[in-house]
């Protein structure tokens, strides 16, 4: 029996709120049970979609794990000599892996190349002997880490929600959003807690008030 974890991410790129990661394992015989309930990328599915099926996969699963990365975190990484968003989420998928102790991990990789992402995991495991497969579209190739993403897009979901109910509309959290986007200029200063400031679109805020400052002398 090889016991198989899947891991992926929820919430890399937007500019407030955390990013959330999470693994779940099964027996690799139950591949197909699990797509059977319904199992497939966070993307592919609905809010709705996604609440029905996450009590089904926590109880369908051996275990599981759901990290919550802060903006703080976040920016804390970013802002280091040592660490960059994708080892930040290395860090944390090794984390994952040393805590359920599967016989094989696959991930949805979040660098280009897949091989240097792989070993950079590999060097932080206690277990150097994990089978490891770092690729694109795991989150749709494999229905473990299709459970993953569902768990880790309801996370950031409730996370958001409750977000919402302190700061007011904040919108999705994507600085493309228009939504977002207001509640950025309104209150980047007021709330900076809840934003990555590490991101391009705190900082234009920063540089814009910064200048005006500037035109004032």
């Amino acid at each position: 029996m090889v016991i198989v974890c899947g891991i992926d991410e929820a919430g890399r790129g937007p500019v407030i709120g955390p990013m959330v990661m999470a693994g779940v394992i099964i027996d690799g015989k139950e591949t197909l049970n699990l797509k059977g309930l319904g199992v497939k990328d966070s993307k592919l599915l609905s809010p709705k979609q996604r609440e029905a099926l996450y009590p089904g996969i926590i109880k369908f699963v051996k275990a599981f794990k759901i990290t919550v990365i802060s903006a703080k975190e976040i920016d804390d990484a970013l802002f280091s000599d040592d660490l960059n968003l994708n080892w930040l989420e290395a860090h944390k998928a090794a984390e994952i892996i040393n805590a359920l102790k599967p016989d094989k991990a696959i991930i949805d990789s979040p660098s280009n190349n897949c091989g240097a992402y792989a070993r950079y995991v590999r060097n932080l495991l206690d277990n150097k002997a994990v089978e490891l497969l770092c690729m694109h579209k795991a989150d749709v190739l494999h229905p473990e880490v299709s459970a993953a993403s569902i768990l880790a897009k309801v996370t950031r979901d409730e996370e958001i929600a409750e977000l919402q109910k302190r700061y007011g509309n904040i919108g999705p959290g994507y600085a493309s959003n228009p939504i977002t986007q207001k509640f950025i200029r309104e209150n980047w200063e007021k709330h900076p807690e809840i934003f990555r400031h590490s991101w391009e679109t705190f900082k234009k805020e920063e540089r814009m008030k910064n200048q005006k400052k500037l035109d004032g002398f």
